[in-house]
């Protein structure tokens, strides 16, 4: 049991569940409440949601694991799975059940919610995790992209789904109101601080696979350009995550009050620079490892700001806060 709990990641997988989970209730909501709306995403859905994102990246995991048997063999013999604890064949048959049901319970929302995007995001998804594990990871760049991307558009369909169900129940009055651009707005911001961590962390990743991926002809970042050169590179995209992040607080987010601000110097621009010299003295795979750990701690940073935004909205607006109590 173990080793398929693995094999699915499942400690990502919770991580995952609770990013939704969290962008749903202390981001969307309070938007909603703002606007004097209920929010209309009812439990279900957002279980339906949540389980349908889940089973479609455990068997991206699956089979991300099934096509680098090879790799993972130079790179990490110890931890692998597949191909020693689970067959290659289980494997995709594992990859084959859960993607298929988590197509089935995407398809399921958009058709409850009659959006023909979510519909289509539940299709193209799973076709990209696809040619991810089998071509694009191997190239230049591109799959640390297109993760990247995947990683942005977990969060993203939290906004489209609540956006659906919206406008089945208010019609296209609702794109009257400031409601979507609010929620794409802070969604938004959200998801492409995803974007740009997701792929700093995939190009640490390179760096730490590089010696299997060479072995098996990849064309990696690393690999083509050098680790030194990748690491310049990383330098630039954590800064213009950092600058990117100076501008949502300058342009962007206009809370009374300098806790925002505060919270970005402290909870995430001083860690983006131990980041830095991290990477700067990182020299072997451990070290690196150490990096991309790192990294999901800044992320975890990342989302825990919505707490705070929830919190300034509460205070801003007049609204409950968690349905308890309203700060005055």
């Amino acid at each position: 049991m173990g080793s398929y709990l693995k094999v699915i990641r499942f400690q990502n997988l919770i991580f995952l569940a609770c990013i939704q989970f969290v962008m749903r209730q202390v981001v969307l909501v309070p938007i909603l409440q703002t606007f004097g709306f209920d929010a209309s995403l009812d439990n279900g859905m957002l279980i339906l949601l949540i389980t349908s994102t889940l089973l479609i990246a455990a068997g991206g995991y699956v089979l991300n694991d099934y096509f680098d048997v090879k790799i993972d063999a130079i790179n990490h013999p110890d931890k692998q799975i597949v191909g020693r604890k689970i067959s290659r064949q289980t494997a995709m048959v594992m990859h084959q059940i859960l993607t298929g049901l988590g197509i089935l319970c995407g398809l399921a929302l958009a058709y409850f919610g009659r959006s023909f995007t979510l519909g289509f995001i539940f299709i193209v998804v799973p076709g990209l995790l696809w040619f991810y594990s089998a071509s694009y990871k191997r190239q230049f760049m591109i799959g640390n992209i297109v993760i990247a991307f995947l990683s942005a558009i977990s969060i993203l369909v939290v906004g489209i789904t609540q956006l659906a169900f919206l406008q089945k129940e208010f019609g296209k009055l609702i794109f009257e109101t400031p409601i979507p651009q609010q929620f794409y707005g802070w969604i938004g911001g959200f998801a492409t601080f995803a974007f740009f961590c997701t792929w700093i962390r995939e190009i640490i990743k390179d760096i730490e696979d590089e010696k299997g991926d060479r072995e098996m002809e990849c064309h990696t970042m690393p690999i083509k350009w050098g680790i030194n050169n990748t690491k310049l590179f990383l330098y630039g995209l954590i800064l213009i995550t950092v600058a990117g992040l100076f501008l949502a607080n300058e342009f962007f987010i206009h809370f009374e009050g300098t806790l925002t601000i505060r919270y970005m110097i402290f909870g995430l621009v001083l860690p983006f620079a131990a980041l830095i010299y991290l990477i700067f003295r990182t020299k072997t795979p451990v070290d690196f490892h150490q990096a991309s750990t790192l990294l999901k701690v800044i992320m975890i940073i990342g989302v825990l700001y919505s707490f705070l935004f929830y919190y300034l909205q509460a205070k801003t607006f007049g609204i409950s806060l968690f349905n308890l109590f309203i700060l005055k």
